[in-house]
C-alpha cells in the first residue's frame, strides 16, 4: 500500500519499547460528501474505521467497523487509498504506540442500518454524518487552531486524510 505520511506526536528513541496497532479506515463518497463520524467529545470529524483484530484480514475488519460505527452494509473495497502511520503516546507497558492506519476506498449499500456503536463511542457522542469534505476540513482546522484542551490526537491524522481525499476528488481519482 502507498505510504501517505508519517505523523510524529512524539519522537521515539532508538531503545523505545514500541507497541504496534493496525487499523483500517473506510472512504465512502457520494460526490464530495463523505460518510464521516462526528465525535462530540472532541468536536471533530473522522473516517469510520478502527482496530484490526488478530483473526481478521483488512476486508473483514473494515466491514465490521463500518457496520458497527455507521450501519453500512454490503461493504465492498474498491481499492487501497494509502497508509498513514503515527507515533503516539504509549498504552500500557510501552514507550510508544506506532499506529498504522490502512485506508480504503469503499462502496456500500444505498441505505444505512442502525449503527451498533461500542460503549466508549456512545460516551464520546459519536454520530454518523454525510458531510462535504471541504466543510469537514474547515471544521477540523478550526478546532486545531483553537487548540481545545480536550482535543484528541486523531484529529491531526483525520485532517491530513481529509485533505488528501479532497485532492483525490479534485483530480477525479475517487470516482
Amino acid at each position: 500500500m502507498h505510504h501517505l505520511q508519517t505523523i510524529y506526536h512524539l519522537q521515539p528513541s532508538a531503545s523505545a519499547r514500541v507497541q504496534q496497532r493496525q487499523a483500517v479506515r473506510g472512504i465512502v463518497a457520494r460526490g464530495r460528501e463523505l460518510l464521516l463520524l462526528y465525535t462530540g467529545r472532541y468536536d471533530d470529524y473522522s473516517l469510520p474505521g478502527g482496530g484490526v483484530e488478530a483473526d481478521e484480514d483488512h476486508s473483514l475488519a473494515l466491514a465490521r467497523e463500518l457496520a458497527e460505527e455507521t450501519g453500512a452494509r454490503e461493504v465492498n473495497i474498491q481499492r487501497p487509498f494509502g497508509l498513514i502511520d503515527e507515533f503516539r503516546p504509549p498504552r500500557g507497558d510501552y514507550d510508544v504506540l506506532h499506529m498504522l492506519s490502512y485506508c480504503y476506498v469503499c462502496q456500500i449499500a444505498a441505505t444505512l442500518a442502525a449503527p451498533q456503536m461500542e460503549a466508549y463511542e456512545i460516551k464520546n457522542r459519536m454520530e454518523v454524518r454525510w458531510l462535504d469534505v471541504d466543510a469537514a476540513i474547515a471544521h477540523n482546522e478550526a478546532v486545531l487552531q483553537r487548540g481545545a484542551p480536550g482535543m484528541g490526537l486523531s484529529i491531526v491524522r483525520e485532517t491530513v486524510l481529509l485533505k488528501l481525499i479532497a485532492q483525490a476528488l479534485d483530480n477525479g481519482q475517487l470516482q
